[in-house]
């Protein structure tokens, strides 16, 4: 999936729309890319920054209907 550059920064929310729209739009398998950025960036990702993916994971799951 081709992901349009700083698509990982705002707040969780606009975090989980700009990846539902660009796995609706990708012919790409639809992996989770928050994942994959979030443990690419291991420890260098500062804690603010990983509880604000963490809860964007939470928006993206509620968004596609799969909250838990």
């Amino acid at each position: 999936m081709d992901l349009p550059r700083g698509i990982f920064k705002g707040t969780p929310v606009e975090i989980a729309r700009r990846l539902r729209r660009s796995a609706l739009r990708s012919t790409w398998t639809k992996g989770s890319m928050l994942n994959l950025y979030a443990n690419r960036a291991g420890r260098s990702l500062a804690a603010r920054d990983r509880r604000r993916l963490e809860r964007a994971k939470i928006e993206l799951r509620r968004i596609f209907g799969r909250a838990a």
